[in-house]
């Protein structure tokens, strides 16, 4: 349980411009994206002998990683594309640790990127969205992927008495993050009555109940502990790490209020050999407002049924009890499909660093990392310290 905890360090993370990058391709984004958390290690592509990408939705590649390693004519012993929707990058975080801690490599260059916002026409974009469900028992009946979430969001109400302010707050948090973000997709600050009064998209879920629609990509640089010290910045050190895997389409889930986070989340705490109280920091997946509700609940951050009413209480605040989505998450800062998770991940790099200027959590020494691929089926939880064993 413990093989990994402190065996791996990244060194390295940057984000590309975020939004509405119309100069850039999806795979285009990737490669800057890799540059720039190369040049934020320090060290040139030569010395990466590990690569892992995701699959673009705009631009895609039959071999993704290999394509990228022959743009950046690089030639890796690990090379790997992965698609677990916003859960991938955890998912991957761990498989490349391994890679590291068995010796198949020695430092990974984990680099995702996609441009639904520029890449996508509109008709692709729904048809996208139309298509994530079960051929016989969802998608003949038409609901897209805000749909399936409205049914989380009505059950978790339905069942604990959740109420669409509570819902609205996440959205408000996650903005007056945003707001201080330089680069950020959204930056306007808005109001619990803003949330309730934009356009109903799936009932109850609101316009500004739903994640971005973005260009972006994001990188980080992955090495073995013992290497660490070879690289330019403060490397943050990899503690815990879990998954957790309850079905693939909504109509197979046994329960629509409580996710396989529980699992991903305690095995995450068991190999760091924290507790929830000791997170100073998260980045909880945050594509659709009820989400993050459960996610809080299930990873252990607060009672079951009592996530609208900890965000209520301005938890999620800096200064507050768990100061949550730093940089404005996917409702605010950017959400460009598969690499979602990468945005938390780098934002949780930074706060461990020091870097985060006016959203700084204060003293921050622990982060935690979730994310959620499918419509609430895989998750993926990861801690990260600034020590290597706490």
């Amino acid at each position: 349980m413990h093989s990994l905890r402190g065996s791996t360090a990244i060194v390295g993370a940057a984000d590309t411009a975020v939004g509405k990058v119309p100069d850039l391709s999806a795979t285009e984004l990737c490669v800057d994206a890799a540059l720039r958390a190369l040049a934020d290690a320090g060290i040139g592509k030569d010395e990466v002998d590990g690569l892992v990408t995701c699959q673009s939705m705009a631009e895609p590649h039959m071999y993704h990683a290999e394509m990228i390693a022959e743009y950046l004519q690089i030639f890796p012993k690990y090379c790997v594309t992965a698609s677990a929707g916003g859960g991938t990058t955890i998912s991957v975080i761990r498989n490349a640790a391994a890679a590291i801690a068995a010796g198949v490599c020695e430092t990974v260059l984990i680099s995702m990127a996609d441009s639904l916002r520029s890449g996508l026409t509109r008709d692709q974009a729904m048809a996208m969205q139309s298509s994530t469900g079960h051929r016989q028992f969802e998608i003949p009946y038409g609901p897209t992927v805000p749909a399936y979430y409205a049914l989380i969001a009505r059950a978790h109400m339905d069942r604990f008495g959740t109420t669409p302010e509570q819902l609205a707050a996440v959205a408000v948090s996650a903005r007056s993050y945003a707001s201080d973000r330089p680069g950020a997709q959204m930056t306007e600050t808005i109001t619990i009555n803003d949330v309730l009064e934009s356009r109903m998209i799936a009932d109850p879920l609101h316009l500004l109940d739903c994640s971005l629609v973005s260009d972006g990509g994001a990188a980080v640089v992955l090495t073995s502990a013992a290497n660490a010290g070879n690289f330019r910045g403060k490397p943050i050190f990899l503690l815990g790490m879990g998954e957790g895997h309850s079905h693939e389409h909504i109509s197979q889930a046994k329960d629509l209020s409580t996710s396989a986070a529980v699992q991903s989340g305690q095995e995450a705490f068991a190999m760091a050999g924290l507790m929830p109280t000791d997170i100073d920091a998260a980045q909880i997946y945050d594509c659709f407002t009820p989400v993050v509700l459960i996610e809080l609940e299930d990873l252990g951050f607060c009672k079951k049924g009592e996530g609208g009413t900890f965000i209520e209480s301005g938890a999620s605040a800096l200064g507050g009890e768990l100061p949550m989505n730093t940089n404005g998450g996917l409702l605010s800062y950017c959400h460009p499909g598969n690499p979602g998770t990468m945005f938390g991940l780098t934002e949780a790099v930074y706060q461990l660093r020091g870097e985060s200027g006016p959203r700084q959590v204060t003293g921050a020494e622990t982060a935690l990392v979730h994310g959620q691929g499918g419509i609430m089926s895989s998750h993926a939880t990861l801690i990260l310290g600034q020590e290597q064993v706490l």
